[in-house]
């Protein structure tokens, strides 16, 4: 699924609303606080809320945009200007295998990214491998070698209760054996509120360096786009705790606001890596900011 067909059901409860028949009309005071109380709505944090204004008012100030679809253009840029920094493609990893832990409450998708990232790497001509290491949940482990089977890539599953990191580690070991270019571990499911929970990442963390020298390479966090400002504060907790080197957005198929996307993007200064646009294999989609943001706000309204 496209970015631009899995944003569908966000696209109208974004900004839409406001801009959606972008008329070549001229812009109002009464408008502008329209747009800010809109953007306010849709989860971007206040900071970077009055930064967009900002820019903005100045460009209406200096006529530069006098109608509402150029107040729209200049929108877009600001918005894109947030997503663009930062690397967006996978880290390559300082060693073979290249290990991705895969961190993120329950709920927000986490197990069905770590398999959807497997078979985008194993179409890319890749020799994954998952590692079940959710085993705070039997039904994790359950779910992720279900799917395992239906992308075609192996697994290295833990038993329910067992080490997280125990698990983590047997996978490196056995990537290395077999050769496998990729580990990907789904990692407990932890709430980002319950601290011993916390110390079990930082554990597996510590874990896979003694497995493979230099890993993790890469730590991606993910959250459900659904969740608003809520995924923010998960964001500060798993960054706190684990070096985050990179954000996948799921849910957002569905009816998700959006704006948080650009808050975390900002505030945590990390890349939005992946977006998850719906419920198919194939539906882990890489981030293209200007894609998503044209998505979110379609010139033709």
């Amino acid at each position: 699924m496209s970015i631009d067909a899995g944003l569908a059901k966000t696209r109208g409860s974004f900004l839409s609303r406001l801009f959606g028949r972008a008329a070549d009309r001229p812009v109002t005071p009464e408008w502008l606080d329209a747009l800010e109380e809109t953007l306010l709505r849709s989860d971007i944090s206040v900071s970077l809320v009055d930064s967009v204004m900002l820019q903005v008012r100045d460009v209406v100030a200096d006529r530069k945009a006098e109608t509402v679809p150029k107040v729209l253009a200049a929108v877009r840029e600001a918005l894109v200007a947030v997503l663009e920094p930062g690397e967006r493609a996978l880290i390559a990893g300082t060693g073979t295998p290249r290990v991705i832990l895969v961190v993120g409450v329950n709920g927000s998708g986490k197990t069905t990214t770590a398999a959807k990232l497997a078979k985008r790497l194993r179409d890319a001509g890749e020799t994954p491998l998952l590692a079940a290491a959710d085993t705070f949940r039997a039904a994790a482990i359950e779910q992720l070698e279900i799917w395992a089977k239906r992308v075609e890539v192996p697994i290295v599953s833990g038993t329910p209760d067992g080490d997280p990191a125990a698990v983590v580690f047997d996978a490196v070991q056995a990537g290395i054996a077999r050769g496998n270019t990729t580990v990907i571990a789904d990692t407990a499911g932890r709430l980002h509120t319950k601290g011993h929970l916390m110390d079990e990442l930082s554990k597996i963390v510590k874990v896979a360096g003694r497995a493979r020298a230099g890993a993790p390479d890469e730590v991606l966090l993910v959250l459900d786009g659904t969740t608003g400002q809520n995924a923010i504060i998960q964001a500060r907790q798993f960054t706190e705790t684990a070096q985050v080197t990179g954000i996948v957005i799921t849910k957002l198929d569905g009816t998700a606001k959006g704006g948080a996307v650009f808050a975390i993007a900002d505030e945590l200064k990390l890349p939005v890596k992946f977006l998850g646009v719906g419920e198919k294999a194939e539906d882990l989609v890489p981030m293209d900011p200007r894609a998503f943001v044209n998505a979110l706000l379609p010139a033709n309204g």
